[in-house]
């Protein structure tokens, strides 16, 4: 009845109990692309990238599913071990590690990305300390262009991230040296919102390359992590899915393992391209302005989602109410941030949008929530997991007291 439903729960009657705005994700869709990939790469180490989506309801279906866990922090370690991840199938992940967080994963047993050589010397002293070996990798910086947007091009040259590429041979000589630190793999991360697969190929021949090279030093070289960011089809036109993926990467893999006396696993880091999809952001017309453009103001801002105005990242959206009912205008949706990047998505047809009607935007899975903010004072929203006709609130709304909760107020203040 024109009505958008998330599997079999329509989004006015979501809206009706819990407000707007509000993430809504469809298990069913979740767990379909958890299957792609183990369909695609069964004998591959599949860790799911934390910082995609963080909630614990979301990762412990994703872990229950046989998924390891790609971190960047000790709070995504720490979220992690809650959603049931095992440390041993955990990498800690990271340019800036401060040293609490890297004694929180010797602690905690997880293998490490090691991305300097202050890190490396920092790791060895408190796995002495605590008595512990470190099985460990070094994130290289592969130098090549990911084809995607800059700010998320993360092997470049240029890039903080990763040993760069003329000094990975050394420092891997230097691990070798150290106490309490045992190197079995190498990583590299080139990137994410990749639709073009060349570059992974590129990428994964340096990984050989260096492979070699260790077992020359005497390195059992155990895994090979080609990282994650494999883009998933904001605009319509078509995304590579996990079975291209492996159609190109593993031919390659299994061609030069034979290189190899060691054999190393192939690990992958999917994120986007497991919670993108699968989740949509609902959020109400305020008000519709006639001005430069026809201005649709919603409750939703980048506050909410922050692609569009940090990356200029499309998504798709419609109008959730109205979905049987043919374009008439054309429409820019914008948010309540008191910033004039504050536009969800530009120059859109739609149908007729009146006051109080319902905007989705969709596939907001990946870097939505994780990435908001209590910007302008505004509480975060609600999010919901739906399965089939059965729905759970899996984070609460905030409220005014959780924008001061944590305040202090000095003495001479009160």
């Amino acid at each position: 009845n024109g009505i958008l439903h998330v599997e079999d729960v329509s989004v006015v009657e979501l809206v009706e109990k819990l407000g707007t705005p509000l993430y809504i994700t469809s298990r069913s869709k979740l767990e379909a692309n958890l299957k792609a990939y183990k369909d695609a790469f069964p004998e591959a180490g599949l860790l799911y990238a934390v910082k995609a989506n963080n909630n614990i309801s979301i990762m412990r279906i994703i872990a229950r599913k046989g998924f390891g866990a790609d971190v960047f922090s000790g709070g995504e370690l720490y979220m992690a071990m809650l959603a049931g991840f095992k440390p041993e199938t955990i990498l800690f992940n990271g340019n800036s590690k401060s040293d609490d967080e890297i004694r929180m994963g010797v602690k905690t047993g997880v293998k490490f990305s090691v991305d300097s050589l202050d890190e490396l010397y920092t790791i060895s002293e408190i796995a002495l300390e605590e008595g512990k070996d470190v099985e460990m990798a070094f994130r290289i910086n592969p130098e090549i262009d990911p084809k995607t947007h800059p700010k998320i091009a993360t092997g470049l040259k240029t890039s903080k991230f990763g040993i760069p590429w003329g000094r990975v041979l050394d420092a891997y000589r230097i691990a070798l040296e150290l106490p309490n630190i045992v190197p079995i793999g190498i990583h590299c991360h080139i990137g994410s919102q990749i639709t073009e697969l060349s570059p992974f190929v590129e990428a994964l021949n340096r990984l050989f390359d260096v492979a070699v090279k260790l077992e020359e030093m005497g390195i059992e070289v155990k895994f090979l992590d080609l990282g994650g960011g494999l883009g998933i089809d904001y605009e319509g036109k078509g995304a590579p899915t996990p079975k291209d993926f492996a159609n190109i990467i593993l031919p390659v893999f299994e061609k030069r393992s034979k290189e190899l006396r060691s054999k190393p696993e192939l690990w992958l880091e999917p994120g986007r391209s497991i919670v993108g999809d699968t989740t949509i952001l609902l959020t109400r017309v305020n008000a519709v302005k006639r001005s430069y453009k026809n201005f649709v103001a919603v409750d939703a801002g980048f506050n909410l989602l922050i692609r569009p105005a940090m990356y200029g990242a499309y998504h798709r959206v419609a109008v959730a109410n109205k979905m049987d009912k043919p374009a008439e205008d054309v429409y820019t949706i914008v948010g309540p941030i008191c910033e004039s990047g504050d536009i969800l998505a530009e120059d859109r047809k739609l149908p007729k949008v009146e006051k109080g009607d319902l905007i989705v935007i969709f596939d907001t899975g990946a870097y939505g929530f994780v990435m908001s903010s209590q910007y302008n004072g505004r509480p975060r929203c609600a999010e919901v997991l739906v399965d089939g006709s059965r729905w759970y609130v899996i984070r609460e709304r905030e409220s005014y007291y959780d924008l001061i909760g944590r305040q202090m107020i000095p003495d001479f203040l009160l």
